[in-house]
């Protein structure tokens, strides 16, 4: 499980993405790098990581529903996922 500072970290980038999203665009546009290179570092979605909603871990994480392997697997498992259920052949 991932420290409550590294969730708060990413939810805070998430905001500052989503913030600063159109200004990027648009100083994108019109080639304006030096009024870019002035926007919160944070702002840039490259820094952005796919984390776990529930436990924050970044690794194992599955894009489809939004949680790490070892919550899936949990899940699936007590049936908590519906159309999930374990394979066998």
């Amino acid at each position: 499980m991932a420290k409550e500072s590294v969730k708060a970290r990413d939810k805070k980038r998430r905001h500052l993405v989503a913030k600063y999203a159109a200004k990027r665009i648009a100083l994108k546009k019109q080639g304006n790098y030096m009024a870019l290179d002035k926007l919160p570092k944070n702002s840039s979605p490259v820094r952005l990581r796919n984390r776990c909603n529930i436990t924050g871990r970044a690794r194992g994480y599955m894009r489809r529903f939004g949680i790490s392997r070892l919550v899936f697997r949990k899940w699936a498992l007590e049936g908590k996922l519906p159309g999930i259920r374990k394979a066998s052949w």
